[in-house]
């Protein structure tokens, strides 16, 4: 392409239409033309941002590997534009000719990847030095650059947000299914074995009153109550309560009875041992001792599947409200809460995600409520205790503080993981500034909970970090705002 050619080409687009002669005459000079084959990349994500691009002709997709996945943000055609001022989705007509122009602007690197699409795709190039420059010179770009900048970051954090809203049910599916398959396989389990237990407590206790003498049954009930009221057990050596599991059942069986094994097991694992049980069967004869024992283990085995019904119900109960109060289901989004209550429920819900890491809570007692919108906050809290868990790479301590100061409450998660570079302190709430490899973070989920909590709930929120330490601060007004503003994803 001539200078000349390449002068009408660029007069053509919206981006350079107010130039002046000599301005177009200038912007001729500085530009560097490229040819791109079909899927040719012009810049990749994590690349450092060198240039501003404008399409001449054919297409560019950009794309972005997140999670493993390459998903396509958008596409640049010359046969996308039309006439009028937007597309259908708001998206402004210039906003297909030109990319590069935002991590120039924040000094950072590319957020995606841009690969030329059909045949012959031109672009030109103009350094940073240049596109400074070209601001400088020509105001009538920045008149058309700015609403395109706005737009483009206005439908990144709509897209992030939509994005964390799929992964929050993704994670909060995980955690449900995770957490839910040791109770629902108790209940299982027990559902299956309480039938047969219930015949063997019906057989045994037939047979132990057929061999009883009423005092004897006396001395059995008394065993029975007493382990009725015993507490729950502690935790025990497991080395030695499997030799009091043993010792019981080799004394059964050699008193007789059809399931020492079972006798075995249900003493020990209430932490009893074979002393605790010969004290208690004084007064019953031996020719009764074999059905005695056989219906105490029977009905020990009743009572265990029982109380693993029991402790498996409400804890089902638990995770089905943990759930609905993360995502505060059937309620009106602004109401009053207790921020520990977002707090417990984000733990729960993240628990998978948490193996290895110890929890610690300084909740301040008495906290008084806040007014506000707890499913938002919870996107706050799930984004710092996630990123807090992978900077600890699986061990470590997690720290939850919550305390009322002054007029707001404040809020502390903080962890023991690597730190972030001091260098990156200033920056992490910068839209698309990510300290993660390329492929694993967006660079907006700290940007949205800084919009949830400073634009939201008029709070703020803060960083501060060292190797081994890094401590998120959220301030938040007891007070509600007398007029919130729009949810971040709202026009």
């Amino acid at each position: 392409m001539n200078p000349s050619e390449l002068r009408t080409a660029l007069g053509a687009l919206e981006i350079f239409a107010a130039l002046t002669e000599d301005q177009l005459d200038w912007l001729v000079s500085v530009s560097e033309p490229r040819a791109l084959a079909d899927g040719e990349v012009l810049f990749r994500d994590g690349e450092e941002a060198t240039g501003f691009h404008v399409l001449l002709s054919g297409g560019l997709v950009v794309t972005k590997v997140v999670d493993g996945r390459e998903e396509v943000l958008t596409r640049h055609s010359t046969e996308e534009e039309g006439a009028a001022a937007e597309d259908h989705d708001g998206k402004p007509a210039a906003a297909h000719r030109f990319t590069g122009e935002l991590p120039l602007l924040t000094e950072g690197t590319y957020v995606a990847t841009a690969a030329a699409s059909g045949p012959v795709t031109v672009v030109v190039a103009y350094p940073r030095p240049v596109f400074f420059e070209m601001l400088t010179r020509c105001h009538g770009v920045a008149a058309v650059l700015l609403p395109v900048l706005a737009w483009r970051i206005k439908s990144s954090e709509i897209q992030a947000r939509k994005r964390a809203t799929v992964e929050a049910l993704g994670t909060l599916a995980a955690g449900l299914a995770h957490e839910l398959n040791n109770p629902a396989a108790a209940v299982a389990r027990a559902a299956q074995e309480l039938a047969p237990a219930l015949d063997r407590l019906t057989r045994t206790a037939q047979s132990w009153g057929a061999a009883a003498t009423g005092a004897e049954r006396a001395v059995l009930d008394r065993i029975a109550d007493e382990l009725d009221k015993l507490p729950p057990p502690v935790t025990t050596d497991p080395l030695a309560q499997a030799d009091a599991e043993e010792a019981i059942g080799d004394w059964a069986e050699e008193a007789g009875v059809e399931r020492p094994g079972l006798l075995g097991a249900g003493l020990s694992d209430l932490g009893l041992e074979l002393g605790w049980l010969l004290e208690r069967l004084e007064g019953i004869g031996e020719p009764a001792l074999p059905a005695a024992l056989d219906h105490l283990a029977a009905l020990l085995e009743v009572r265990a599947l029982a109380a693993e019904l029991r402790a498996a119900g409400p804890r089902i109960s638990h995770l089905v409200s943990a759930t609905r109060d993360y995502a505060n289901l059937d309620r009106a989004p602004e109401q009053r809460f207790a921020v520990t209550d977002g707090l417990e429920n984000t733990l729960v819900v993240l628990r998978s995600k948490l193996p290895g890491i110890s929890i610690v809570r300084a909740y301040d007692p008495d906290l008084p409520e806040l007014t506000g919108y707890p499913s938002e906050l919870n996107q706050v809290w799930t984004n710092l205790v996630d990123n807090a868990a992978e900077a600890m790479e699986g061990s470590g301590v997690l720290t939850l503080r919550a305390r009322a100061e002054g007029g707001c409450m404040v809020v502390e998660v903080c962890d023991t993981g690597r730190g972030i570079p001091e260098s990156s302190l200033p920056r992490i709430f910068e839209p698309f500034y990510t300290t993660k490899d390329v492929g694993k973070g967006t660079g907006l989920g700290l940007h949205l909970s800084y919009r949830i909590v400073t634009q939201r709930h008029r709070g703020s929120i803060a960083a501060r970090s060292r190797p081994g330490e890094t401590r998120m601060v959220v301030r938040l007004p007891l007070a509600p705002a007398a007029h919130p503003p729009a949810a971040p994803d709202e026009p």
